[in-house]
């Protein structure tokens, strides 16, 4: 059950990387390629993001949570990155850019292909991979409770 739940929090923070970093990314940047700065209250929106991105990695990193709950988002980091290096215009083929796709949507997109094309998805993909390899995080929290014993009366042997 344990990983079940692990696989399910993978899954949002695969969500909360790609979509909340993208576009916290996208916002920060703002028209940087314009050569216009975003606007002050756009900035501390887009910043506040990217640190509740972050405490949700750092939690699950961190955190005594199933490993599957890092491993999922690293492996689409990391596999997006490798598919990104064989391969560069599928890799950035995969981002959602068409008018149809929501605004929200787009900019989500455009941050994740400044991210994917600069690196950060590789170096996320390999800090999230890191507790995977911990032998500590597969097994089963050891319960003080669970060795449940009767004190043996003086006298006996057992």
């Amino acid at each position: 059950m344990r990983h079940i739940a692990g696989l399910l929090i993978g899954l949002v923070v695969t969500a909360a990387v790609l979509g909340g970093g993208g576009w916290a990314a996208q916002q920060a940047v703002g028209g940087a390629a314009t050569g216009t700065a975003p606007d002050s209250q756009q900035l501390w929106i887009a910043l506040g993001a990217m640190a509740a991105v972050g405490l949700v990695v750092g939690l699950v990193v961190a955190g005594r949570v199933s490993p599957l709950a890092t491993f999922v988002p690293s492996m689409v980091l990391l596999a997006w990155t490798v598919v990104y290096a064989l391969d560069t215009n599928r890799a950035l083929s995969l981002i959602p850019a068409d008018q149809s796709v929501n605004q929200i949507v787009r900019e989500a997109g455009a941050g994740a292909r400044a991210m994917l094309t600069t690196g950060v998805f590789a170096l996320l993909g390999v800090a999230l991979f890191i507790p995977v390899l911990m032998p500590s995080r597969w097994s089963r929290q050891r319960d003080d409770m669970d060795e449940d014993y009767e004190a043996a009366p003086e006298g006996s042997y057992y």
